[in-house]
Parts: structure tokens; sequence; C-alpha cells
């Protein structure tokens, strides 16, 4: 299971750094164009969409890691006999959500047959909009393969506030700086 999470976690930091990669040359070629006046037809369309795409395969990637939205700071505050209740039903609603998100996108998808976009005819709305349900179901991924742990660590005791341990961390090697 930790050899799959692995690989999954890098899987999608590809994907995310192919995507920022390809939204900073999408906006940079749209800036330079547009500085030359020579607008391209395409720009706001694409870089939309592209931003879209790179926002929600990396929220799956947030999700494997542990760093998108959640309320350590309250789950803590609970009694040690609940942490535990209270930690396997936030991540079954995550999962509910994003298992219902995956089946409307699919949904979507399917209304949007023959559809496509106003800039470039030759591209299918199908295939920009497929980054719902594909990601919502990447993230459906990532919750279940992050959730033996997130029930060990509620076990254990309080769980890790990812948002304030990055803070303590960048606080530490800040510190080292300032005494070089």
């Amino acid at each position: 299971m930790k050899a799959f999470r692995h690989f999954y976690n890098r899987f999608l930091e590809a994907i995310a750094a192919i995507l920022l990669v390809a939204v900073t040359v999408i906006v940079t070629a749209g800036f330079v164009f547009r500085w030359s006046g020579h607008s391209l037809v395409w720009y706001d369309e694409v870089a939309a969409i592209s931003l879209a795409w790179l926002t929600y395969y990396a929220g799956a990637l947030a999700a494997l890691r542990g760093a998108h939205i959640g309320f350590a700071g309250f789950v803590n505050s609970l009694p040690s006999q609940w942490r535990v209740g209270a930690t396997l039903f936030s991540s079954a609603v995550t999962i509910f959500f994003f298992a219902l998100l995956t089946w409307t996108g699919f949904e979507v998808v399917k209304i949007l047959k023959g559809d496509t976009l106003v800039s470039i005819p030759e591209v299918s709305l199908q295939v920009t909009q497929s980054v719902i349900p594909i990601a919502s179901a990447m993230f459906v991924l990532a919750e279940l393969l992050r959730l033996p742990d997130l029930l060990e660590e509620a076990r254990r005791g309080p769980l890790v506030d990812h948002e304030l341990q990055e803070a303590l961390e960048h606080g530490k090697i800040a510190a080292r700086e300032h005494r070089k």
C-alpha cells in the first residue's frame, strides 16, 4: 500500500508540475502576444480551463498529503474517544462529496456531447470538462489511501495540523537564515 501511495504521489506531482508549466507558458504567451498587439483569440478560454485543471488535479495531490482544508484544531479539542469517530465521519463526508461530484461530472460530460470551445471549435467541451469527474475520482482515491494513516494518527493522539507544522518549519528555516 505504501509503495502504491508513493507512486500515486509522484504521479499527481507530475501532473501538477506539467499543468503548472502549461499554465505559465499559456499566460506568458498571452501576455507577450497581447503586448505586441496581436492578441491570441483562444487565450482567455484556454487559460481559464488550464487553471481549472491545475486546481482540480493539485487538489487531489493536496488531499493525498492531508494539506487540504481541515479542522485538526476542532478534532484535537474533542475527547480522545471521539477523535477517531470525528476523523472517520469527516473522511466519509469528503469521500461522499467527491464520489457524488465524480458521478455528476460524468453526467455533465455526457450532456456536453457535440459542444466545443468557442475559440477552438476543434476541441470538445467533453475533453475540457472531463477534469471534474476524473480529478474527483482521483481525490476519492487519495482520501482512501490516506485514511488508514489518518485513523492511526487519531488513535495515537492529536492530529497533526499540517498548516501549523509547515509554518513552524518555515519559521525555523528563517531563524537559521537570520542568524547567519
